[in-house]
């Protein structure tokens, strides 16, 4: 039987980071993934610099065999409305394939790793955890996403309908790549009328994204349907066959009510329902609740009893709770029946849009997160 100290269900963003970040402790951590890596992973898929510098990134590096597209500014609107263009004159973020993302910050972790790796049964034992019959673990952390098998066996199975997507990323022909008129350093969003949802093209080097989310996963597959036949009318991108949608689910921060912490478990990322509640972004939640997660652990000390992880939950709230930023005070400030109406009409307003992009698209006021991971050592368990 295999033995670690520290087990990561999940290989994505936060499970990755969460073991970069335990990679100088001297503690022995595991992470198993049911997928292959790389695995196909649909996403709209973008970093902030925030997460370049909190990842300690070398971009040269990571750009010298994948994709990564500069941002530079948005196009946005309501659809059916006047688009408006937002430039930010500088690199406000970078365009990536999570394929390759997912795998670079995996194979870079410093982890052992055990991948095709289904787990079947999570037994609880006085001091440890005991995982197929096969790994023993003392600490126990949930990365596995939406679906993740730790957050179902801390009872959360049964809540409310979580925000659906659906979309498709693919290379270009270059037939294809001629006729799109989407540029690569200009994302484009547009809001659904109803403003509960929104779609967005993303274009990185020859790579489209084409997606939409939406609150009400019932009435998606129509509002995709009017998305993607507006913007090919609109000339956007004309597809020489037709092209599959995938679709996956999340939850929103804030609106999820997921059991996180317990004796020896912590969940991070999507498993903990940590998109944020505007975007749907789950990037940057997941490798800073991941960095969050190895703090928590390294101040343990070893002892992983539930009042020793607690303080997760604070930290998370100060995170990601949503703040006072100006977007949030005009919509509080609108009455429920107007703000669909009025915010169709701001969205038509550079002024407006700039403030969406900022606010809620790149959180652009905040600041990195920073832990002394380089310094803090956590003492190895004893040996049993």
């Amino acid at each position: 039987m295999d033995s670690c100290d520290i087990l990561i269900v999940g290989g994505g963003p936060a499970g990755s980071s969460c073991a970069w970040a335990l990679r100088d402790s001297g503690l022995d951590f595991l992470i198993v993934d049911r997928a292959r890596f790389p695995r196909d992973k649909l996403c709209g898929g973008w970093i902030t610099p925030l997460v370049v510098d909190e990842l300690e990134l070398d971009l040269k590096d990571y750009a010298r065999s994948r994709t990564l597209q500069p941002i530079t500014g948005f196009r946005t609107g309501a659809l059916g409305q006047e688009e408006v263009s937002i430039d930010c004159g500088k690199v406000i973020s970078y365009g990536i394939r999570r394929c390759e993302f997912d795998d670079y910050l995996l194979r870079r972790s410093g982890a052992r790793l055990r991948e095709n790796f289904t787990i079947s049964s999570i037994d609880r034992e006085p001091d440890e955890w005991i995982i197929n019959g096969q790994i023993r673990t003392r600490m126990l952390v949930g990365a596995g996403g939406h679906f993740c098998p730790v957050a179902r066996y801390l009872g959360n199975h049964e809540e409310t309908q979580p925000v659906v997507a659906r979309e498709v990323e693919f290379e270009m022909t270059p037939a294809e790549a001629e006729s799109c008129t989407v540029q690569g350093e200009i994302p484009e969003l547009y809001f659904s009328r109803d403003l509960c949802g929104y779609g967005w093209l993303f274009r990185k080097e020859k790579w489209l994204c084409i997606g939409l989310g939406r609150l009400d996963p019932h009435e998606l597959p129509q509002h995709l349907d009017r998305f993607a036949e507006s913007m090919q009318q609109a000339g956007k991108f004309k597809l020489e066959y037709p092209r599959k949608y995938s679709g996956h689910a999340y939850f929103l921060f804030g609106h999820s009510k997921r059991k996180l912490v317990d004796d020896r478990v912590l969940l991070i990322g999507d498993s903990a329902g940590l998109a944020y509640p505007q975007s749907g972004e789950g990037i940057r939640p997941a490798v800073e609740s991941g960095l969050m997660a190895a703090e928590i652990i390294l101040s343990a000390q070893g002892d992983y009893c539930r009042p020793k992880l607690d303080r997760y939950f604070s930290m998370l709230h100060n995170r990601f709770a949503p703040g006072g930023g100006q977007v949030e005070q005009i919509a509080h400030h609108i009455p429920a029946f107007l703000r669909n109406f009025a915010g169709r009409q701001l969205l038509k307003t550079e002024t407006f849009s700039r403030m969406v992009v900022q606010d809620w698209f790149l959180h652009s006021k905040d600041k990195p997160l920073r832990f002394p991971r380089h310094a803090a050592v956590a003492a190895r368990p004893p040996a049993a």
